[in-house]
């Protein structure tokens, strides 16, 4: 089993950043395909950004593309993103995803474990 645990999120104005951060314990996801999904209140969870087990390949949701960077550090067991230039539209609780297979996943049916969520509020 895999526990994912996000951190990071929080209250900030339009133009600002922040970075999330995704600890898995249980056992290691560094073969493992991690990606960032959120979910507005009224909405379905969506893709945000995905990365591949070595960290080599990273793909965006086009609404974010270009503001958002997707990173993992293996050795530390983690994944972050960093966001920029955020915009009220952005605001959402972010999730943390792994998923056991080797192909990048778009959707959340193709990940395997979940963290419980992290509020991300941008204000205008």
């Amino acid at each position: 089993q895999v526990q994912l645990v996000e951190s990071g999120g929080g209250l900030v104005q339009a133009g600002g950043s922040l970075r999330l951060s995704c600890a898995a314990s249980g056992r290691t996801v560094s073969t493992y395909v991690m990606g960032w999904f959120r979910q507005a209140p009224g909405k379905e969870r969506e893709f945000v950004a995905t990365i591949s087990w070595s960290g080599g390949s990273t793909y965006y949701a086009d609404s974010v593309k270009g503001r958002f960077t997707m990173s993992r550090d293996n050795a530390k067991n983690t994944v972050h993103l960093q966001m920029n230039s955020l915009k009220p539209e952005d605001t959402a609780v972010y999730y943390c995803a792994a998923d056991t297979r080797l192909h990048l996943g778009f959707t959340t049916g193709e990940y395997d474990y979940w963290g419980q969520g992290t509020q991300v509020t941008v204000s205008s």
